[in-house]
């Protein structure tokens, strides 16, 4: 019987700009600038974005980063790109987590991969931001807790602070690789279709947990 359930923010709650974004980021730092250094400079990429999901590095730090990328790019532009990933935010979504949080009859957690930009953004342009984080019972930012996933430490760290079973437990994520990292410790997954399926829908979706 799931006594818990684990929800992932960008896609499941809050809507991406995942494809928009990536090509808007080709044309501010162009193709062949990221081809032409391919080994280095995509390394360099994601290690910095890990840094900056896991609070390694400042915001400062990270802006500075990628101008050396686009030397002509201010960082206000590469700021309102890198928020440009952040969609809107379906009202009803909050509305089926807050029915949730009066019913009680499950833990609520979030566990997302973040970073301080967006999650500013989205506090800044989301009214009910504090509304919707009122709802849960433990509220994870890995900029925050130093975890990411798909890493085993991230939900090792979540069942060990919340101290939870694995097999009571339901992880709901948009990524492949995050369910499939959770699932290896027990814990029940569904890897949401956000083009498809809609979170509000769980209870028919994995009814069979339930």
């Amino acid at each position: 019987m799931i006594k818990t359930i684990i929800f992932d923010f960008g896609d499941v709650f809050i809507n991406l700009d995942k494809k928009g974004t990536i090509e808007r980021a080709k044309n501010i730092f162009g193709y062949d600038i990221i081809s032409e250094q391919k080994g280095i400079a995509s390394n360099a990429i994601s290690e910095t974005n890990e840094a900056y999901e896991t609070g390694k590095i400042t915001t400062e730090a990270f802006i500075h980063f990628y101008t050396k990328f686009a030397k002509n790019v201010s960082s206000e532009d590469l700021i309102h790109l890198w928020n440009g990933l952040i969609k809107d935010f379906p009202k009803h979504r909050l509305d089926f987590i807050k029915q949730l949080k009066e019913e009680q009859k499950y833990k609520l957690i979030l566990l997302s991969n973040t970073n301080e930009l967006h999650i500013n953004h989205i506090i800044e342009y989301v009214p009910f931001y504090e509304e919707f984080k009122a709802c849960f019972d433990a509220f994870y930012l890995s900029h925050e807790i130093g975890y990411r996933k798909p890493n085993e430490d991230i939900y090792k760290f979540v069942l060990s602070e919340n101290k939870l079973i694995p097999e009571e437990c339901l992880f709901i994520d948009d990524t492949k690789q995050n369910t499939i990292a959770a699932s290896k410790l027990g814990i029940h997954t569904w890897n949401i279709d956000e083009t498809k399926e809609d979170v509000v829908n769980l209870f028919k979706v994995k009814s069979e947990l339930f």
